[in-house]
């Protein structure tokens, strides 16, 4: 008995799993920088930031750091901070005369 060995043509199979994985969509980033961007953005112009915690307890200075996990806030006449991120509810700048919607209902009661 004469067994014939069939191999499949491996450069046909090539073709079609490019052509496969030409057509899956990428997944977009996972990081899109735009924190970093305002992080930068604020350390460069040395803009007054008002971080407000989770407890609402809110801290003015100057960010002058920043990791993936926490921020360091110089203040005048105070020790300077370093501010875990999953501490911050939300910041913004101090020198504006708006100020959050919270922060305003909070006043007005």
């Amino acid at each position: 008995m004469n067994r014939k060995l069939i191999r499949p043509n491996f450069s046909e199979i090539k073709e079609k799993m490019s052509k496969e994985s030409a057509k899956k969509k990428s997944h977009p980033p996972s990081d899109t920088f735009a924190e970093n961007y305002y992080y930068l953005k604020q350390m460069n112009k040395k803009t007054l930031m008002a971080v407000v915690l989770n407890d609402s307890q809110t801290i003015e200075g100057y960010i002058e750091w920043y990791d993936r996990n926490c921020i360091k806030v110089n203040r005048n006449d105070a020790p300077n901070l370093l501010i875990y991120k999953s501490s911050i509810k939300y910041l913004y700048k101090a020198n504006d005369k708006k100020k959050p919607k919270e922060n305003q209902k909070s006043e007005n009661k």
